[in-house]
């Protein structure tokens, strides 16, 4: 193909660059293992993302220096990454970026990341719901998803509201009066979906709550509540815990790992496992507390 090969190639040019024919083209295409687009009606390739896929098709990819994890916050995976970023030095690039669990799998599905940690709703429907949702971004097909944990998700409170509630001085419904200021989370997070189903379940949404502040992470969350400047928000136990601030448990919720298969078995992908297993960091884990770690690694999904 001559050096003008256009930035977004159609079918016939593919199969011309990748020397296939162009059947093979439309089946890695539909089975999500090309990099493409159909918003147009007809599949379009962009070169710089077929050349990557290439790239990373060598030796099982070329970036086996690279953990980038984007997705949902947990304060325990912070600290295993944290950990490896420490142990690991200049010699690989590990980092953790908390986005929610939608923009994480976006972000995934687009190859700028290699891991998205996902949590979507009570632990006993993950099986049904993390697929269903992993199903709508492409390239799904070449993901796996494995389980990190069980954590418990609530409503992270100041310790002075934590005492009111447990006292039984205030009724729980009473958090939603325009009394109390919530922090938020951005929407696509897995805790505002969580916090929408108990609101549903009290007759209320989101709107009639007074919003504080919008936060972009479970520790901003928390942080603003440390402050001063929100009374109440949705996270998990052990955010809570990180900050010193009461909890008060709604429900158990799966936090699981979506990794290509591609890359499932690189050098960095396994260490992160291994560690989530490690009785040093499931200890760490039982301090901040809420964690099940009874089915740590274990994989629970793959397309087929």
């Amino acid at each position: 193909m001559s050096e003008n090969t256009p930035a977004f190639m159609n079918v016939k040019q593919v199969a011309e660059y990748l020397d296939l024919n162009e059947k093979k083209v439309y089946t890695l295409a539909n089975d999500g293992h090309l990099p493409a687009t159909k918003v147009t009606g007809k599949w379009l390739f962009p070169k710089s993302m077929l050349d990557k896929w290439l790239l990373e098709s060598c030796h099982n990819g070329v970036l086996n220096d690279r953990l980038l994890i984007a997705g949902s916050d947990d304060p325990l995976l912070q600290l295993v990454v944290g950990k490896m970023a420490q142990k690991l030095g200049s010699a690989a690039l590990v980092g953790y970026t908390s986005t929610g669990t939608r923009q994480g799998l976006a972000m995934l599905s687009k190859g700028h990341v290699d891991i998205c940690a996902i949590h979507w709703g009570h632990a006993e429907e993950a099986a049904l719901r993390h697929p269903a949702l992993l199903q709508q971004y492409p390239g799904h097909k070449n993901w796996v998803l494995i389980h990190a944990f069980e954590r418990q998700q609530g409503l992270v409170v100041s310790k002075e509201l934590a005492d009111l509630v447990n006292s039984r001085s205030l009724n729980l419904t009473e958090l939603l009066t325009s009394r109390w200021r919530w922090a938020l989370r951005q929407e696509g997070a897995g805790s505002m979906r969580a916090l929408g189903e108990w609101l549903h379940n009290h007759a209320y949404t989101v709107d009639m709550l007074t919003a504080a502040e919008t936060c972009h992470s479970e520790r901003e969350l928390a942080s603003c509540i440390a402050r001063g400047e929100a009374d109440v928000g949705c996270a998990s136990q052990s955010t809570a815990g990180e900050f010193g601030l009461g909890f008060i448990p709604l429900g158990t919720e799966a936090f699981e790992l979506v990794i290509p298969k591609n890359i499932y078995f690189r050098t960095l992908q396994q260490q992160l496992l291994q560690a989530l297993t490690s009785m040093e960091i499931q200890a760490k884990g039982d301090l901040l507390g809420g964690y099940n770690f009874s089915r740590t690694g274990q994989q629970v999904w793959s397309a087929s």
